[in-house]
């Protein structure tokens, strides 16, 4: 299995040499030359695996320079006994008949990025060994909340590497900000920036491609790569899980060997739902992927017209991880759809850097009609689900996984599919108790004490907090540093030393 460039399809790479580089010399993004496709007795097997078995033969399928022994070690470390809470690592549970959840957060720093970042370590580290001639890796990181420190959890004490992240420092919620501030780990360091997600994210990408900067960290035996999901390292775990729900429906005898589902996915940097879409073409036998957006709704008109425009309002919300109008990995799907065509992908990412806009074509617009559905909801929309769905179903959601709840409610009532639908869970209740206490009915909500609302939503709803985020509440804050974008350069190289 190789790999080329979305923007440059000469570019041909071993899947460790596209995890331990992150992004292509030009810009583009690493993707698989071809997709595997796989049998239903191959989906038929993995139904009777554990989740570490189910992985390590997903992965396999990608991930073909690697060895046996070596996946073993990736695979058996990040998801090993006691680093998720639910011994499934990723349960799917029953919401209602035909609707399931498949909970995502589990892990160490309760967001669906542990299950990802806490296998990226491994794979680089891996990779690393075969293709960096011992260099220091460098992980740079744009965070719209819950990647940031998820990489920060994955990554810390990790030999040869060091991990920056950066955060809008009005874009994430109080939990989410503590978490990354309160980081241990002596190889970690994070800043917040004045601006959005989609700000960070843009100034990290021109810090990765800077020949001056890249040079810079030669000249000291380091190299940069990524921990967000435009790192195929990255996105890859995340395929597994797709997988997984569609074992489970079958395992709980929700559905039978060959029946469709579809999946419905909150997002805003479209890396979560291209997961499932890579399942899908590789055989989960998925009819909709359907993609839920909060009031930064760049995702549903684009699914709904074939028009991307990030030059729009930016709304702050409450579910933080989805405030974002550049979505990176939209521009895989498009390479695929477009049947590999760089330069068209190349045309649309400079209409979108110098236009702020594209326009796919027909051809592409239609596949994406063909398999794509979009929605979105507003905050009242989303509080107003995580009562409903607690009064109905004693089920308590977090902001994020309740866009996708109302999005997928809304597309049963305008559609009567009363295809099994699985909802994608992304985050822990409890890393946005102000709005979800709001939602279950409480009249006294502010952010001053965020562990005092973590008492008080577990003391009205019963449902425990989880130890990781309990914890933060006697740790120092390490990192407060705030700066404008155009000081994060600087303050890279700050962070590592060099001058």
């Amino acid at each position: 299995m190789y790999y080329t460039s979305t923007r440059d399809s000469s570019v041909k790479v071993t899947a460790a040499q596209a995890i331990t580089n992150g992004i292509s010399e030009e810009g583009g993004l690493f993707v698989p030359c071809e997709i595997p496709s796989v049998s239903r007795d191959f989906i038929k097997e993995l139904a009777q695996l554990d989740y570490i078995g189910r992985a390590k033969k997903i992965l396999s399928l990608y991930l073909t320079d690697f060895s046996e022994e070596e996946l073993d070690y990736c695979v058996g470390g990040a998801y090993a006994a006691g680093k998720f809470t639910a011994k499934e690592v990723a349960p799917t549970v029953t919401l209602e008949s035909g609707v399931s959840i498949l909970e995502l957060w589990h892990g160490p720093t309760c967001a669906f990025k542990d299950m990802a970042l806490q296998l990226l370590p491994y794979l680089l580290t891996t990779s690393a060994k075969k293709t960096a001639d011992g260099k220091q890796i460098v992980i740079l990181v744009a965070t719209s909340g819950d990647t940031g420190k998820a990489a920060l959890e994955g990554f810390k004490d990790v030999e040869n590497t060091n991990v920056l992240v950066f955060y809008p420092n009005d874009g994430v919620s109080a939990m989410q900000k503590l978490q990354m501030c309160t980081q241990e780990g002596a190889n970690v360091a994070v800043c917040a920036i004045k601006g959005n997600f989609d700000d960070a994210q843009t100034s990290v990408k021109e810090i990765f491609t800077s020949d001056a900067v890249k040079a810079k960290l030669a000249e000291n035996n380091m190299m940069f790569s990524s921990a967000n999901s435009i790192n195929w390292g990255r996105l890859v775990p995340q395929i597994v899980y797709y997988f997984s729900t569609y074992c489970d429906l079958l395992n709980q005898g929700k559905i039978e060997l060959g029946d469709k589902i579809n999946i419905v996915v909150p997002t805003g940097n479209f890396g979560n739902i291209l997961a499932a879409y890579y399942a899908r073409e590789m055989g989960v036998p998925i009819k909709k992927l359907i993609c839920a957006s909060n009031a930064n709704n760049v995702l549903t008109e684009f699914i709904e017209s074939g028009f991307y425009n990030k030059d729009r309002d930016f709304y702050t919300t409450i579910s933080p991880s989805m405030d974002i109008l550049v979505s990176s990995n939209l521009e895989r799907l498009l390479y695929h759809l477009s049947g590999d065509n760089d330069a068209f992908v190349k045309d649309c990412m400079e209409g979108l850097f110098e236009d702020g806009n594209y326009t796919v074509n027909k051809a592409v617009y239609e596949k994406i009609r063909g398999i794509f559905e979009g929605g979105f909801c507003d905050d009242d929309a989303t509080k107003a689900t995580i009562g409903d769905i607690y009064k109905r179903f004693d089920y308590l959601c977090d902001t994020h996984t309740a866009v996708a709840v109302t999005v997928y409610y809304n597309y049963l009532q305008k559609t009567a599919d009363s295809t099994p639908t699985v909802v994608a869970s992304t985050a822990s209740p409890y890393k946005f108790s102000p709005a979800v206490l709001e939602a279950v009915g409480s009249k006294e909500v502010n952010d001053a004490d965020g562990f005092a609302l973590m008492q008080q939503l577990n003391a009205i709803t019963g449902v425990p907090i989880p130890a990781p985020l309990a914890a933060i509440q006697n740790k120092p804050v390490r990192f407060d540093k705030v700066v404008e974008r155009s000081g994060m350069t600087d303050v890279v190289l700050d962070m590592l030393g060099i001058q």
